[in-house]
C-alpha cells in the first residue's frame, strides 16, 4: 500500500450529530467467499480497514450478518472505537451456510444482536444502527420501535432503516427519527427514486447499496467510457462521481478487500462532473 494515500475529498453530511465525508466504505467484502466465514488473510482485511481511514474515509458500513459476525469483528480489531470514524451496522437478517439471507425482525432478537455488535465493534454505543430488512413475520412498527428504544437507552446514537418503500419510511418516522435509509440504487437501478426524493427533501441520508456493479457498468458502458476518457478516469469512478452529484444526501459505500481498488474508489471523490454530464448520466436509465 502507498504511504502517500489518496485522500477523500467528498463533501460532508451529518448523520445524527456527526459530520462524515459522503464517500464511505462498505465492509461486506472483508468476509470470505459469498460473504460467509473469515477471509483467507485476516491481517490483510484489517489493514484494508485501517488504510480506508488513512485515506480519509470516516464512515464505515457493516452488518452483523456479514460473515456472519466476521466483518464487525475485523473492524473492531482494526480500529476499535475511534472518535473520528462513524461505524454503522445493521440487524434484522440471518445468514446460513447455504448463502440465504433470512429476514428476522423480532424485537428480542434485535435486542440480543445489539449486545453482540457492541462487543465485536469494541464500543459502548453504536454510531448508526440500521434495521436491515422488514420481516413479514414481525410487525414493522414493533421492529422499528425496538431500535427507537435502544436509542433512548443510549446503546445507539442514530437509527437507520434499509430496503424500505416510501410508505414504510413514513411509518418508521412515526416511531423514531430516521437518520439514514439504505436502499439499492445505482446508475442502472433507480427503483428507489421516490425514497431518494423524500430523503433529499427532508435531509435524511441515503446510502445506496450496490452503488456500482457489473450490470450497471455494462449497461451504460459506451457512455461511461466516453466520460471516463474525458476525465482520465475509470467507469467505476464516473459511476461513483455521478452518485455523489446526484443528491447532497447521497452516501455511497463502495466495498472492496483490495487496497488499490480502495484507493481507486476514493479517487472518484476528486472527479468534477459538469451539470450537463450529470444530466446525461441521470437520463441514461430514467
Amino acid at each position: 500500500m502507498s504511504n502517500d494515500a489518496i485522500t477523500n475529498e467528498s463533501e460532508t453530511f451529518e448523520i445524527g450529530t456527526t459530520a462524515v465525508h459522503r464517500l464511505g466504505f462498505g465492509a461486506m467484502r472483508l468476509c470470505g467467499e459469498d460473504i460467509i466465514g473469515a477471509p483467507d488473510d485476516e491481517d490483510d482485511a484489517r489493514e484494508v480497514v485501517r488504510h480506508a481511514v488513512d485515506c480519509g474515509i470516516d464512515f464505515i458500513d457493516t452488518a452483523d450478518s456479514y460473515g456472519p459476525a466476521v466483518s464487525e469483528q475485523l473492524i473492531g480489531e482494526a480500529i476499535g472505537d475511534r472518535d473520528d470514524v462513524l461505524v454503522a451496522t445493521k440487524a434484522g437478517l440471518l445468514r446460513n451456510d447455504s448463502g440465504d439471507w433470512i429476514s428476522h425482525g423480532d424485537p428480542d432478537y434485535i435486542r440480543n444482536q445489539v449486545l453482540t455488535s457492541l462487543d465485536r465493534l469494541r464500543t459502548d454505543t453504536i454510531d448508526l444502527y440500521q434495521f436491515h430488512r422488514p420481516d413479514d413475520d414481525t410487525p414493522f412498527e414493533d421492529s422499528v420501535a425496538t431500535f427507537a428504544q435502544l436509542k433512548d437507552e443510549g446503546l445507539v446514537h442514530a437509527v437507520g432503516i434499509s430496503n424500505v418503500s416510501a410508505e414504510l419510511l413514513d411509518r418508521a418516522r412515526e416511531q423514531v427519527e430516521v437518520a439514514t435509509v439504505q436502499n439499492r440504487y445505482n446508475l442502472n437501478d433507480r427503483g428507489s427514486r421516490e425514497v431518494l426524493e423524500i430523503c433529499a427533501d427532508d435531509g435524511i441520508g441515503f446510502i445506496p447499496w450496490a452503488p456500482i456493479d457489473a450490470d450497471d457498468l455494462a449497461e451504460h458502458g459506451g457512455l461511461l467510457d466516453d466520460i471516463a476518457d474525458e476525465h482520465d478516469a475509470t467507469r467505476r469512478q464516473v459511476a461513483l462521481a455521478w452518485l455523489l452529484e446526484r443528491a447532497d444526501v447521497m452516501l455511497p459505500i463502495p466495498g472492496t478487500s483490495d487496497p488499490a481498488h480502495l484507493e481507486s474508489n476514493v479517487a472518484a471523490s476528486h472527479l468534477s462532473l459538469s451539470n450537463e454530464t450529470v444530466q446525461r448520466l441521470t437520463e441514461a436509465a430514467d
